[in-house]
Parts: structure tokens; C-alpha cells; sequence
């Protein structure tokens, strides 16, 4: 939760800077992190399936095979981020104009874009080797390392944005730039700890092709979840533009205060999730398993609960500190306080999501998360929002349909235990079952 706390926290500085240059600013940076979330999408799809792997197998103590997983999965990612990199820097401004923005937002996400693509494969690697040393249950290596990258990129989004000393104001490129150089900055100093062996954790050379097949497997759903999701934000900040610039940087704005007071809690509850569950699975106890799910998805109800309830009750004191625009406060207002409503839906599916993960099954949150998406941010949206006339308050309930969609579908699936027999299954297959190693 500290480490996540830590990394929204960056991303709303860089928010909160922007602010202060204009609403257009803040939109291009929205826009723009519309892009730089699916090479995010893709590391933390293989981020789910090295989770998965490393902490089943340190549940069932075959070390050989996660340390073979951790490998495949770092180099998979780093190879993965390079094609961002040629879009960022080729069709950055193409990107955002697409969107329907207006000119002076185009040219700032542009510039923004391409500066952020450029460090992907490093974000990929960064996240992976995050993932792995959680898997193998040490989540203090993680956090110290991306509590210094993240307190760099801070520092360097307020002192190279708004030009303080003798540093020039490069605005929107200092901003920029301090988010590549905290993506370069994680990735190398976690691999070092997994190669130093500060980690329980080694880099092997990579010869198991059925740990391939089972890395992509469950990372698969997981990716292909990321890029639908992606796809599907598209038509929704363009359904927003139809209301305006303010409105979408109100948007950005209100998601950035849920992202920021109750998403790291959230985020935390997950990996913990996917840690304890897949630990206990690999230790060949299902029933703990299922306990420790539902115990955890408890526990964030109550305590995230807690926190949606403060953001909605102070979302106006909250937004005030991103923009003193005035029709703009007023719609992120309304924003922040729609994902107050849905925090207790949202972390029961973060949640349960994580715990289906850790059992192999990343095709439940797929499902209910696209579907979730589809019917409730896009289709109550525009049919309630644009054909019916009802407008942005129709977009602030299109959240909340979102959240409880995805929440009551992948409460199923986790309910039902079909996770289980999978994750016995590919234990088996690659020999990492107890007693079988």
C-alpha cells in the first residue's frame, strides 16, 4: 500500500503541476496517459502471471521453476515495451489528435507522450521484477526501491516543470522527463537486486517451455483485458470532449482523487491477495486459499469503504487542490464523488480479481471487467448520457454500473472454484507440486 501510495502520489503531482500551467495541460496529460497505460497494461499482464507462478511455487518450495519464471517474464517484458517506444516518438501528436482534441492539447500530449513511451521497456521490467520479489513474499524490497524513484520523479516533476533555482521551466517536458527518469531508475535497481541476490530470488538461463506456455497463458487474458480496456477508453474521453475541455480535465481530475485516497489501498489488498492465495494454494490447502480470498476482500471492504465515504463527503476540498477553475471544480466535484460511491464495488473487484489471479484464472476479471466497461461507462454514457439528454451527471452513475458489474461477476467465478482445479492442474503439469519436485 506504501508503494502504491507512493507511485499515485507521483501521478498526481504531475496531475496537480500541470494544473497549474491550464486545463489544457491537464487534458493533454490525461490523454496522454490514455497511451502510456497500455505498455502499462501489458507489464502488469505479465506482472499477474509471474505473481501467480513465483508465489505458487514458493508455497510448494520449487525454487528452480520460479526462478526460471521470474527470467522469461523480465526479458518478455523488455522486449515487449520496444514497439511503444517507435509509436511514442512517431505518432505521439497523431495519437492525441485522433481523440478530437483541440490544437494546443494535441501539441502538449504529443510532446508528453513520446517522452514517457521512450522508457517502456524499462516500466515493463520495472513492474515484472516488482511483481516477482512480491510473489516470493518480500514486499519491502519493492516498495524501499520505488519509494526513491518515486520521490525523484516528485522532486523532478515540481523543480523541472515549474523551473525552481537555476533550472529553466520546461512545463510539460520537465514533467516528462521526471517520469522516465523514474521508470530507468526502478528497473535497474530492482533487477540489481535479484541478480545481487538481495532478493530470495535468481536470474536463471531460460530453458522451460511449458513455464513459457503457462506464463502467457495467464498473462494473456490479462493483456488482452488491458488493450480492451484501452480500446474502450477511447470512445468514452471522446464522449466526454463532447461536453468539453473542462469536462474531461474534471475527469481526469476526479480520477485522480480516487486514484490517489483509495486506489493504493485497494492495490495493496490485491497483490497481498494474489500473494497469500497463491502461497496457500502452492502449499496444497484450497480451502485457506478460498478463506484468505474472502478474508482479504473483507478486510478492504471495510477499511476503503471508510475512505470513499470521507472523499465524498470532502470531494470539493479534494479537487480544489488540482484547479481553481471554476466549471471545472464543479464536474471533478461530481467525479470524484461517483468514484467515492463505487470505492466499496471497486475494491471487492480488485480484490477478488487479484485472488483469481494468484489461482491462474485471469479470465474471470477479463470478462467482468470488459463487460462491466462496455455496459457501464460506454452505454449508460452515451445512451443515458448524449441520446437521452441527461448529460454528465448520467457519465458520474456510468461509474458506479461499472464498478458493481465487475465486482458482482468476478465475486462469482470466485465463489464458484474452478480456479482451484486449474491451478492444481498447472502445478502438475510443470512439477511443482509438492512431493514432486
Amino acid at each position: 500500500m506504501a508503494e502504491q501510495f507512493l507511485r499515485t502520489l507521483m501521478r498526481t503531482t504531475d496531475v496537480a503541476v500541470t494544473g497549474l500551467f491550464s486545463p489544457a495541460a491537464v487534458a493533454a496529460v490525461g490523454l496522454a496517459d490514455l497511451y502510456a497505460r497500455l505498455p502499462l497494461r501489458i507489464g502488469l499482464g505479465l506482472g499477474s502471471g509471474v505473481i501467480a507462478l513465483s508465489s505458487q511455487d514458493t508455497g510448494s518450495g520449487a525454487v528452480a521453476n520460479r526462478n526460471e519464471a521470474i527470467t522469461q517474464a523480465v526479458i518478455l517484458g523488455a522486449l515487449a515495451g520496444i514497439p511503444f517506444v517507435v509509436f511514442g516518438v512517431l505518432f505521439g501528436q497523431w495519437g492525441i489528435r485522433i481523440l478530437g482534441a483541440e490544437s494546443e492539447v494535441v501539441r502538449l500530449g504529443g510532446i508528453y507522450l513520446a517522452i514517457i513511451l521512450a522508457t517502456s521497456p524499462a516500466r515493463h521490467v520495472a513492474v515484472v521484477t516488482a511483481r516477482s520479489i512480491q510473489g516470493a513474499g518480500d514486499t519491502r524490497t519493492p516498495m524501499y526501491v520505488n519509494a526513491v524513484s518515486n520521490a525523484f520523479n516528485i522532486a523532478g516533476t515540481v523543480v523541472l516543470g515549474l523551473g525552481l533555482g537555476p533550472i529553466p521551466e520546461l512545463h510539460i517536458v520537465g514533467v516528462g522527463l521526471a517520469t522516465a527518469f523514474g521508470n530507468v531508475f526502478s528497473a535497474f535497481v530492482l533487477v540489481v537486486a535479484i541478480w545481487s541476490h538481495r532478493t530470495p530470488l535468481s536470474f536463471v538461463r531460460p530453458r522451460e517451455w511449458t513455464i513459457t506456455k503457462q506464463l502467457l497463458s495467464i498473462s494473456a487474458p490479462r493483456i488482452l483485458e488491458g488493450l480492451l480496456t484501452f480500446v474502450m477508453e477511447f470512445p468514452f474521453n471522446a464522449i466526454l470532449l463532447l461536453f468539453g475541455t473542462e469536462v474531461n480535465a474534471a475527469y481526469q481530475i476526479g480520477r485522480r482523487v480516487y486514484q490517489q485516497i483509495t486506489a493504493p489501498l485497494s492495490r495493496g489488498y490485491r497483490t497481498g491477495a494474489s500473494i497469500v492465495v497463491g502461497q496457500t494454494l502452492g502449499d496444497g490447502d484450497p480451502e485457506g486459499a478460498r478463506f484468505n480470498g474472502w478474508a482479504t476482500a473483507l478486510l478492504g471492504l471495510v477499511t476503503v469503504g471508510a475512505l470513499g465515504a470521507a472523499v465524498f463527503v470532502g470531494a470539493e476540498w479534494f479537487v480544489g487542490f488540482f484547479s481553481d477553475d471554476p466549471e471545472t471544480v464543479r464536474y471533478a466535484t461530481g467525479f470524484a464523488r461517483a468514484y467515492a460511491l463505487a470505492a466499496p464495488f471497486t475494491v471487492l473487484y480488485v480484490v477478488l480479481a487479484g485472488a483469481l489471479t494468484s489461482g491462474s484464472d485471469t479470465r474471470t476479471p477479463l470478462v467482468g471487467r470488459v463487460t462491466g466497461m462496455f455496459v457501464g461507462m460506454l452505454g449508460v454514457s452515451y445512451v443515458v448520457g448524449v441520446q437521452w439528454g441527461y448529460g454528465v451527471p448520467a457519465i458520474y452513475a456510468s461509474i458506479v454500473v461499472y464498478y458493481l458489474w465487475a465486482m458482482a461477476y468476478v465475486g462469482v467465478g470466485f465463489y464458484r472454484g474452478a480456479w482451484i482445479e486449474r491451478t492444481q492442474a498447472m502445478m502438475d503439469e510443470r512439477g511443482s507440486t509438492p512431493g514432486e519436485k
